[in-house]
């Protein structure tokens, strides 16, 4: 029998886990507009702006779906622009995130976003051979033929 300072057990590890600091992948500066990730957003800044302005320059026949559609291209444009700025100005290097991960999300999410506007939109598109006022004699369309095809622009 072994005393009991001769034993040849190790000691138990230490429970607290260990998290490696989170590495940036993706370039800061300019440079981030060489990567998939930066021409991604950039697109996504330009096509935001694409549709919010074709939606603004129609006339809102449901306030509550082209209004979504609004919110999201504002709300997706302005956090591209963020999201891009973090990476153009170095904060990237600054701030201890997993930035692959981020940038996964960010564009997973906006994915998610904007295809809910496009089902909304095409929706508000496919209404335009309604008439605007059921019980009118009027039969004025819900969308005119001009504004049908920007609804269509904004959808695509």
């Amino acid at each position: 029998m072994l005393p009991r300072a001769a034993s040849s057990m190790p000691p138990p590890p230490n429970p607290a886990p260990y998290f490696p600091p989170a590495r940036v992948t993706l370039p800061s500066g300019l440079e981030i507009l060489r990567t998939f990730s930066g021409a991604v957003i950039v697109l996504e800044i330009l096509f935001g702006t694409i549709v919010w302005i074709l939606v603004a320059s129609t006339q809102v026949p449901l306030p509550v779906l082209q209004g979504w559609v609004m919110f999201v291209a504002v709300t997706a444009w302005f956090l591209s622009i963020v999201f891009l700025c973090v990476f153009l100005f170095g904060y990237a290097n600054k701030i201890a995130v997993n930035w692959n991960q981020a940038d996964f999300i960010f564009h997973g999410a906006t994915f998610v976003f904007y295809f809910g506007a496009f089902l909304l939109q095409a929706a508000t598109t496919s209404l335009h051979h309604f008439p605007r006022k059921f019980n009118s004699t009027a039969q004025e369309r819900i969308l005119s033929g001009h504004e049908y095809n920007i609804s269509i622009a904004a959808s695509v």
